[in-house]
């Protein structure tokens, strides 16, 4: 048996998640890479708030995703079934490799996230993941487009995405848009700048995404997204200007477009909910836009 002290680990002689952090940064010769946006969790109440956000039952799968140095993951080991952990840098994955082997039941993946296909792994699981900013929008795209769909997302975002992503209409944008189709999201909390060492520029927040069995209105996924983008092509502009912007048409059929889906044309797409933006997709699919074209 490993002794999770001499890896680290563990009661007093670990002490504070900070002394955990630089000893194992030390202990491996790491460091946190920019590039990669490696910024690693170093509060104790915050890692609990992740934890209880994900509802963790001993039947769980787990799917983390950046896990660091494993401070999370040991969390999420100790409480879950199975913890799949994927992680990019190959000097993080080897050490972590080392300081989780107590844990059987997790597994390390060395490898980029978005090359993998979430029914490949698992198929009933709940995603955990402290995600570098920069990264944030591809990988909610992947899990929630995925063939196999997660129950559960507890995510640590930047605090600006987080509340585009769970505006309301009349602040809406293609990312909330994006998420709210598949999902209910919500806020759990915001967690400080120095709650991470290095300290980021900026704060996060801990958002939680509900998803559905089914997306929230019953479209062709595609084409609705086609619509959408081009609705928020011109974003600052009023509707009937950004769909005959986005969309090709003259701005006599944006205007009949929006007046047969009982959709006021001076409205900016910010301002639609999604049950109107499925509505004007299904009378987008049924118009005959054959007379394409500026006016």
């Amino acid at each position: 048996m490993h002794d999770l002290k001499k890896l680290g680990f563990g009661g007093e002689v670990a002490g504070s998640l900070l002394t955990q952090t630089r000893r194992l940064l030390r202990q491996f010769d790491l460091r946190a890479r920019k590039g990669l946006g490696q910024h690693f969790l170093i509060d104790g109440e915050v890692l609990q708030r992740i934890t209880a956000a994900a509802e963790l039952a001993p039947a769980d799968v787990i799917v983390e995703v950046g896990p660091g140095l494993g401070i999370l993951t040991r969390e999420l080991a100790q409480k879950a079934a199975r913890v799949i952990a994927i992680e990019l840098d190959n000097k993080l994955a080897a050490a972590l490799k080392q300081t989780l082997a107590p844990f059987n039941n997790v597994t390390i993946i060395n490898d980029d996230v978005l090359k993998l296909e979430p029914a490949a792994l698992v198929t009933d699981y709940k995603v955990v993941a402290n995600l570098p900013y920069y990264i944030t929008s591809p990988v909610l795209r992947h899990f929630l487009e995925a063939s196999a769909k997660p129950r559960l997302m507890i995510l640590m975002v930047q605090k600006e995405v987080a509340e585009a992503i769970v505006a309301s209409p009349g602040e809406m944008s293609l990312l909330s848009v994006s998420v709210q189709f598949y999902g209910e999201p919500r806020i759990i909390s915001y967690v400080p700048a120095q709650c991470f060492y290095p300290a980021p520029k900026v704060d996060s927040a801990i958002l939680r995404i509900n998803l559905y069995p089914q997306p929230a209105v019953a479209v062709d996924k595609t084409g609705f997204f086609e619509l959408v983008r081009a609705g928020f092509s011109a974003p600052r502009k009023q509707l009937a200007n950004s769909l005959a912007q986005g969309l090709g048409i003259s701005k006599s059929d944006a205007l009949s477009l929006l007046e047969t889906a009982g959709i006021v044309p001076q409205r900016r797409a910010e301002t639609l909910t999604l049950e109107e933006w499925a509505r004007l997709f299904k009378e987008n699919k049924d118009a005959d836009h054959s007379g394409t074209g500026k006016d």
